[in-house]
């Protein structure tokens, strides 16, 4: 099918707006060891964590927001690890699927913050544009449109060539693009990490893409 695209806008951010509710800072701060949160100012929770968390040695720290977040999808002895390597910014070698997690970026920034460094500081890149027609849009077919404009170096490109092509399944897709959001009639706002999608990479604003889908080969 082709696809008409308006890039509207592409942006890199270092943190999201509502990666942590109220919520989530009085459960941390109670894992931290403050059990006051529910009857502090709202606007100093944050502070408080970061206070709170800056009394554990960094793993630690790593291991309780972690465990927090991600304790349905990691055993311990992956979060004990995943904790060590954060800290290395070894994540893409060691743990290719979670790099691609939105939670993992925010659980990054929050500790990097608390610490004022220490972690490495991660970014993701923001992307809002306008597809024509507005049919079968999935996280796949946005990237096959994409990989017309993406630079030859984008990571994507050459990591997935033959699924971008249509010749494999591209199931890591649902994972490269974090999220793929509707904001309007034809248009939408998809948000992933810097490391897939930089801000320069990005060559042209408006374009039309024809997008090939794989299609799996009958078995006899």
């Amino acid at each position: 099918m082709k696809y008409h695209i308006i890039i509207n806008k592409v942006k890199t951010v270092e943190a999201f707006d509502d990666a942590w509710s109220i919520e989530d800072y009085i459960e941390l701060l109670s894992r931290f060891g403050f059990q006051d949160g529910a009857n502090a100012n709202p606007n100093e929770l944050k502070d408080l964590l970061f206070m709170a968390i800056s009394d554990f040695e960094p793993n630690e720290a790593a291991v309780i927001v972690l465990d927090y977040k991600l304790a349905e999808q990691l055993n311990e002895n992956q979060i004990e690890q995943l904790s060590h390597e954060m800290l290395l910014d070894k994540i893409s070698e060691e743990y290719p699927d979670i790099t691609l997690h939105h939670e993992l970026f925010n659980i990054n920034q929050l500790l990097h913050n608390a610490y004022n460094g220490t972690f490495p500081n991660a970014k993701a890149t923001v992307i809002e544009f306008e597809i024509s027609p507005n049919k079968e849009v999935s996280k796949e077919i946005i990237l096959k449109i994409l990989d017309k404009t993406l630079a030859p170096s984008n990571v994507i490109k050459r990591l997935f060539s033959n699924q971008l092509a249509g010749k494999e399944a591209f199931e890591e897709a649902e994972a490269i693009l974090w999220e793929l959001k509707p904001t309007g009639e034809t248009s939408y706002v998809l948000k992933t990490s810097e490391y897939w999608m930089s801000r320069d990479e990005f060559k042209d604003a408006e374009f039309d893409a024809t997008v090939t889908e794989f299609e799996e080969e009958d078995e006899d």
